[in-house]
């Protein structure tokens, strides 16, 4: 019987590695093409739920999309710093009311992923995009494990996202041709995903916070690569992954030298605003890709 792999082989590690660095010095150059700000299209016909919208990224894609026109829905922990960002957004905007409205959801708890599914499900309404954006990096902290029991990267950025994109197919499905875009990270391609120890509790592996990212965002690529082949054609329901960069976020805020020293260099980071036209490019896009053929990985 062939052994079991238990990690990365130095050649797996080098390369993955190279993929990060590649990102975080050019990353401004190949997106340079963009203009800013990005004119979308109205999208007055679309429905779309983003995970983590009160801050980041989140926040800026549920803004431009709700003033495309969308109907959108913010789901998120706290619903109160939602609301107030929706009243700061309308007293700015010149267009039509915006059409927002904010949904109670906890990632770190597999009850709260169902009790949000089963209420957007019971409206038997269409919904057309579903973008996974809240995640969790928490640099150089213990281990720390849901009430679920789960590793808490591993739920957050895998486990729960996964949970709630699959009890809502039968809305995607209802929406179709609609789509599934998990937010990643090129840092996946440093991760590895151990399917018999996925809290890293055995000692096979010693836990740190960048191992038990990098796992997850590994084991978010593979989910969306397997849900994607499994799903039949028919369905209309295209699923994406897409690395934003490296971005201003208060989780790059905190992030450790090695990772900053791109900044002291004058590499930095792209604004959320910038990054954010990745997200909405290819959450435009996927509408026609999923009719011709597409990827898993932007």
């Amino acid at each position: 019987m062939a052994k079991r792999k238990q990690g990365l082989g130095w050649i797996e590690w080098l390369r993955g590695w190279m993929y990060v660095i590649y990102e975080m010095l050019f990353q401004r150059i190949t997106a340079s093409h963009l203009h800013n700000p990005l004119e979308l299209p109205p999208l007055s016909d679309l429905t779309c739920i983003v995970t983590g919208s009160t801050s980041g990224i989140g926040r800026e894609i549920a803004r431009q999309l709700a003033e495309a026109g969308a109907h959108v829905v913010m789901a998120v922990r706290n619903p109160k710093a939602a609301h107030e960002l929706i009243n700061q957004w309308s007293a700015s905007w010149h267009g039509l009311p915006l059409n927002i409205e904010v949904m109670q959801l906890d990632l770190l708890s597999l009850d709260s992923v169902v009790t949000f599914a089963n209420a957007w499900n019971a409206r038997l309404a269409p919904l057309h995009v579903l973008i996974n954006n809240a995640g969790i990096f928490s640099i150089g902290e213990p281990q720390k494990f849901s009430k679920d029991g789960f590793e808490e990267h591993m739920q957050v950025n895998h486990l729960a996202p996964a949970l709630l994109s699959i009890l809502l197919l039968p809305s995607l499905i209802r929406g179709s041709p609609s789509r599934i875009i998990n937010v990643n990270s090129v840092m996946h391609y440093v991760g590895f995903v151990d399917t018999e120890d996925m809290n890293a509790v055995t000692g096979k592996r010693k836990y740190s916070s960048l191992l038990g990212y990098t796992s997850s965002k590994l084991a978010q690529v593979m989910f969306s690569s397997v849900l994607h082949k499994r799903l039949p054609v028919e369905a209309g329901v295209n699923v994406v992954c897409v690395s934003p960069g490296i971005v201003h976020t208060n989780v790059v805020n905190h992030m450790v030298y090695v990772i900053l020293c791109e900044f002291s260099c004058g590499l930095e980071g792209r604004s959320v605003i910038h990054c954010v036209k990745t997200m909405v490019i290819v959450n435009n896009m996927t509408l026609v890709q999923y009719k011709v053929g597409h990827g898993i990985f932007y």
